[in-house]
């Protein structure tokens, strides 16, 4: 049961992503992130944890949105996408309002920087 909410969950980010028109270019002309090894490595790791449940791409829920959270991180400075690994690992509250984010003890630093990441790759 688990894996087949997993399975969806990773499937609706998929597709919320957007496919590939044939082209190697997004909506907005930009080149498509989603080759980048560091988009795909990021997105296996939210599909495998439970960041969804929280945060949508485009929408506001729980937390912020993940275009939210690259527009107002463009640019992070590596000392920065060190801080906001360590802030999922930790969790905490007050950036976004009083909604407290859930810590996740069970993800490496590691895993957390490569999904901080992918998030900032988002930004329109």
């Amino acid at each position: 049961m688990k894996k087949s909410i997993l399975s969806l969950a990773l499937l609706a980010l998929l597709a919320a992503c957007g496919g590939s028109s044939g082209e190697n270019k997004s909506q907005s002309g930009a080149a498509d992130v989603s080759k980048d090894p560091v988009y795909q490595k990021g997105l296996e790791l939210v599909g495998k944890s439970d960041c969804l449940t929280c945060h949508k791409i485009d929408d506001v829920f729980t937390g912020p949105s993940y275009r939210q959270i690259a527009e107002k991180y463009a640019g992070a400075s590596d000392a920065i996408i060190t801080e906001l690994g360590g802030k999922v690992i930790k969790g905490g509250n007050g950036v976004w309002g009083s909604a407290l984010m859930t810590p996740h003890p069970a993800i490496s630093q590691q895993d957390a920087e490569a999904m901080v990441k992918y998030i900032l790759l988002l930004k329109k």
